[in-house]
């Protein structure tokens, strides 16, 4: 994504991005496809539109900063959707969920930490 940040335009980098998931997304749902009632569209819009712009301010991020301190933070995406699960769906992620995210976000605090320490150097 850095490469690409650098050479090529935002809207370009969004386009072939969401198109390669169009593609495989249309491929896997043609056997379980129903088609939408309009609100499940209006809904759809929006993931769509707030999909869009998360892929905008991160794709932004990486042109701006390191990838090594930047990509850490798309692992909290993770305490996100356990929130989100909580909060909708009253599920609660159990022990084995829990230490998997623990040691990814672990992981990749200790690689952004591991990163500064090599800068400073």
């Amino acid at each position: 994504m850095k490469r690409l940040s650098a050479g090529e335009g935002l809207l370009q980098i969004l386009l072939i991005n969401n198109a390669i998931g169009l593609l495989l997304s249309s491929i896997a749902v043609t056997l379980v496809w129903q088609t939408p009632t309009t609100a499940q569209w209006l809904i759809l819009a929006g993931v769509g539109f707030s999909m869009a712009t998360a892929q905008t301010f991160f794709i932004n991020a990486v042109k701006r900063a390191d990838t090594s301190f930047v990509a850490p933070f798309s692992f909290f995406t993770l305490v996100f959707a356990a929130g989100f699960d909580a909060a909708i769906y009253a599920k609660w992620p159990d022990g084995i969920t829990i230490l998997g995210a623990g040691i990814i976000l672990a992981g990749a605090g200790m690689l952004a930490w591991r990163q500064g320490q090599i800068k400073q150097a």
